[in-house]
């Protein structure tokens, strides 16, 4: 199996083919793991934005290659630059001290630092290499982790032993170790009157290895597909995850929390008792829907906002139900679907937590990485920095036989997987892609200040035009380990109708103090005050038949890039489908064997302690070293 990009749906891919015995190889053409689903550390993020400013070629072509086609062979030429990133605009709000000199903490070579608008303070040749490389480099015995409060991973423990996380922390000693902490720092009183700390350019320059920049902003479904997935071929081990830990919603100008279980239903302040009654009426309805199709039935050309204006709640329990729990579109979203979506986030709640989601600690970027590191335990091999100019493919039969890559070297293989972005614009001339409007925020505070600021809070802000998508924002606090200690790295996301700073500047505006003089309104003031922030567009390949690619052999198989949507399930159901057709017979991402029910042969041992053995059944995770202490799991490649 040649697999060609190291993204979500790859790396699953790779994971279960070399879980199932097959020997693969993963080739990409960045210095990175993930592609578009990667995170950066803050000095990788800026190196990233400066490449897909500048669109510069580094390809290195090899002009030998062609003399390894046969006569009777034809090439499918692969794409050398990435065009699924457009748009890409960045801009500094803090205070913009000089930032020539500052280097980040432990980091070894100068990374480069960029002024208040675009790459303006561009690197020397001799430093390209190193800031997209952190990456690449993800074992958690390199990271420091920092403020202790509120990082306790979801245990993730439902029925048996299967455990989500590898941390053995209990709950109760980290919730009063934040509670503690809480209370040496303020008193819940005095948090609202406290004036955020002053955050400059420089120290997020000194500290941008705390932070984990995703390039794609998912949360994972607790009940989802990648869940089960995680659980099930055992990568859980190699990650650990937050929940979220609340649900937000903007009305009338004013951000404020959803009440979503039964507890929160009933505790919260916002709803009278009329309103509690009636919502958790309608929800109670949801989670059995199928069984009452008389109450929905005439409704089923209608959408969902409609039906919710029959069901007798009042505009502010519509507005929860739509936006904040169903999180569907007000116009195009059918009745069924809204159903359907209101069921599978009630289903979601409670499994780990109040909310449905969790979040993996150090970003989503680690979720491509803990599947290229089952593949590596099986025998996988990864090439980083390593371009495909070309796939071979027999005319006679039309299948596949072979990639050329840029060293000149022929590599062949059964199966081959691509991605999207690799292929050329002539293999693509039939294909309509959407786009992605993606925006990432540096802040100095919450959208909603409480008395805990360690706060994973997911809002949905509606769109002021009918016809127009909502944004989904995520904000994370430091201890989810994406950002430095007081800010905040805040996702927005959205289907892009416009560039992605003109879809998503209008939702900054409103939530945010954008101002960088001192002299601002009381109303500005209260706002969380945007320190650093970057907008792009994004390609959204989901969706595409294979058939709309033009040319493409049978045993060549197209993954797509990341989509809008909040979960993974995409993604899951791709790879899933793709190692299906190739492997029939073979199970999907079986778990490993305990190395205790291992049975060596004698013929084996031999080979096994030289290290030249390639049998999965005799490679028992070698590479796996785990914490005891209920730190993050380390595994090397």
């Amino acid at each position: 199996i040649a697999c060609v990009l190291s993204g979500l749906p790859e790396s699953i891919i790779a994971a279960a083919c070399a879980r199932s015995g097959q020997r693969v190889l993963h080739v990409d053409s960045r210095n990175y793991y993930g592609g578009n689903w990667a995170s950066f550390s803050f000095s990788g993020l800026l190196f990233w934005i400066k490449e897909n400013q500048q669109k510069t070629d580094n390809s290195d072509e090899c002009e030998d290659w062609r003399k390894l086609i046969l006569e009777n062979e034809e090439v499918i030429s692969l794409s050398k630059k990435d065009k699924t990133i457009q748009h890409v605009e960045d801009f500094c709000f803090g205070d913009q001290d000089s930032a020539e000199d500052v280097e980040e903490a432990g980091a070894l070579p100068k990374l480069p630092v960029f002024g208040a608008s675009g790459a303006e303070g561009v690197a020397q040749e001799s430093e390209k290499e190193s800031p997209a490389m952190e990456s690449a480099l993800p074992e958690a015995e390199s990271r420091e982790p920092e403020g202790a409060a509120g990082t306790e991973p979801a245990s993730a423990v439902e029925g048996g032993d299967t455990e989500i996380s590898s941390g053995n922390e209990s709950s109760h000693s980290a919730a009063e170790s934040a509670l503690e902490l809480g209370k040496t720092e303020a008193a819940p009183s005095e948090i609202a009157a406290q004036e955020p700390k002053k955050i400059t350019y420089s120290q997020i320059v000194r500290e941008g290895r705390r932070f984990n920049i995703d390039l794609v902003s998912k949360l994972l479904y607790s009940r989802g597909l990648l869940i089960d997935l995680l659980i099930k071929s055992n990568v859980s081990r190699y990650a650990e995850f937050k929940n979220a830990t609340r649900i937000l919603a903007f009305r009338e100008g004013k951000v404020e929390q959803v009440p979503c279980s039964r507890a929160d239903v009933f505790n919260s302040r916002q709803l009278t008792m009329v309103e509690k009654r009636m919502l958790m009426k309608f929800l109670t309805f949801c989670l059995d829907y199928e069984q009452h199709p008389d109450e929905y039935q005439d409704y089923e050309n209608s959408t969902f906002a409609q039906f919710l204006r029959t069901r007798k709640l009042t505009p502010s329990l519509q507005h929860f139900i739509l936006h904040s729990i169903a999180m569907v579109s007000e116009t195009d979203c059918s009745t069924l679907e809204g159903l359907q979506a209101t069921k599978k986030f009630l289903q979601c709640l409670g499994r780990y937590g109040n909310t449905p989601f969790l979040f993996p600690l150090y970003g989503q970027g680690e979720i491509p990485q803990c599947f290229c590191r089952l593949c590596a335990v099986f025998g996988g091999i990864y090439c980083l920095r390593h371009s495909v100019q070309c796939l071979v493919v027999d005319k006679e039969s039309g299948r596949c036989k072979a990639i050329v890559d840029h060293f000149g070297q022929r590599i062949s293989a059964n199966y081959f997987i691509v991605e999207d972005s690799y292929l050329s614009e002539s293999t693509c001339k039939n294909v309509c892609y959407r786009q992605i409007s993606r925006a990432v925020l540096i802040t100095d505070q919450s959208v909603l200040n409480t008395d805990s600021e360690q706060q994973v809070s997911i809002l949905t802000v509606p769109p002021v035009d009918l016809g127009k998508p909502a944004v989904c924002i995520i904000e994370l606090c430091s201890s989810t380990m994406t950002c430095m200690k007081d800010t905040y790295l805040v996702h927005l996301t959205c289907p892009s109708t416009k560039t992605a700073r003109e879809d998503l500047e209008p939702v900054v505006q409103k939530l945010f103090n954008l101002n960088t003089e001192k002299e601002t309104e009381n109303e500005e003031l209260e706002k969380p005050r945007v320190l650093w922030a970057v907008y792009f567009n994004m390609r959204d390949s989901s969706g595409i038949d294979k058939n709309s690619y033009d040319g493409l052999p049978s045993n060549v198989y197209v993954c797509s890039g990341p989509d809008s949507a909040l979960g993974n399930d995409c993604a899951v159901k791709q790879a899933e489908t793709i190692f299906q057709e190739m492997f029939p017979t073979e199970e999907f991402c079986p778990p490993p064997p305990n190395p205790e029910d291992i049975i060596y042969d004698e013929d084996e041992i031999a080979p096994e302690e030289s290290g030249f053995s390639n049998s999965p059944e005799a490679k028992p995770e070698p590479s796996v070293e785990e914490s005891g202490s209920g730190d993050s799991t380390a595994v090397k490649k």
